[in-house]
């Protein structure tokens, strides 16, 4: 249980400047916390040092003194090193210190990092989000949250900057688990999403006009709305990258496996995705799967 609040003015490392965690910071920083960043590429937190973030030379820096420490990365064993490698941060917090971690990650790592941080004195919780680069840079991020129930609403201030949708979940992993569950969700629906703009293109319709058919009706979904006006505009771009989402999913077909749990939905968006991303689109956007499937079909 922690010891303490949050407020603006409080000192936050945030670790992890990338297509979201920039804006998550920044948003930080707008609600008046005193935001301490650390990043191996020093010009990609240049836009947050001109609103005021602190630049540290090591994330062990950026931890000292720091009230709260957010790591948004991007796979498990970064996850790993960054908190509990042999220079980990929770071995550099010092209480009263809440860890947040914000990526997406392994159920098992979330109950493991909570263990080590308790074992110090701190407090940890897993609240992997989603919304993806629109619902960062809007503050409109859904964010699942695992972990004490009074850390959570120590931490609620943080994250009231960061999103609109917050749910405390559970105990430590159920962050993680709920985030599963999310992707597991948006896997089947990109299909559908994709197949349906494919099909309408080689039915010679415009797919603008079919958009406003079903946009709003039964079909409708974030995804729709959002990625399949991306791939009109030939935009590819990551708002999330292939190779995150292939991570994702591959971490939760382990985690079904283990429970004897048959997903065929995800296990085929996950081998078309892996195609992908071998051939070389691991970097572009999870709307790009349309390019997958185009040449699937053979593309015309």
């Amino acid at each position: 249980m922690p010891a303490f609040s949050l407020h603006p003015g409080d000192s936050v490392a945030f670790i992890g400047i990338g297509v979201m965690g920039r804006s998550m910071a920044a948003h930080l920083i707008k609600a008046g916390f005193s935001v301490r960043i650390h990043t191996r590429t020093a010009a990609k937190a240049a836009e947050l040092l001109a609103q005021d973030a602190i630049w540290c030379d090591s994330a062990s820096e950026a931890v000292r003194g720091a009230k709260a420490v957010i790591t948004m990365l991007g796979y498990p064993d970064e996850v790993r090193q960054v908190l509990l490698g042999s220079k980990g941060l929770i071995s550099a917090c010092i209480a009263p210190c809440l860890i947040i971690d914000m990526s997406t990650s392994e159920p098992s790592l979330a109950v493991e990092i909570a263990a080590a941080a308790k074992a110090r004195g701190l407090d940890a919780l897993d609240a992997p989000v989603s919304g993806g680069d629109l619902g960062a840079r809007n503050a409109a991020l859904s964010i699942m949250v695992g972990g004490d129930a009074e850390a959570f609403e120590a931490a609620r201030p943080l994250f009231a900057a960061m999103g609109k949708t917050i749910v405390h979940q559970g105990p430590p992993g159920t962050g993680q688990h709920t985030k599963m569950a999310n992707q597991i969700a948006i896997a089947g629906n990109m299909m559908g999403v994709m197949e349906a703009l494919l099909y309408a293109r080689r039915c010679g319709l415009d797919p603008e006009q079919v958009l406003a058919s079903i946009g709003s009706g039964a079909a409708g979904s974030w995804s729709l709305n959002n990625l399949y006006p991306r791939v009109l505009r030939n935009d590819f771009a990551p708002g999330f990258y292939i190779k995150h989402f292939v991570k994702d999913m591959g971490i939760a077909l382990s985690e079904a496996k283990s429970r004897n749990l048959r997903l065929p939905g995800l296990e085929l968006a996950h081998s078309l995705y892996s195609d992908y991303m071998q051939a070389g689109g691991g970097d572009e956007g999870t709307q790009a799967l349309y390019k997958a499937l185009d040449r699937f079909n053979g593309a015309k």
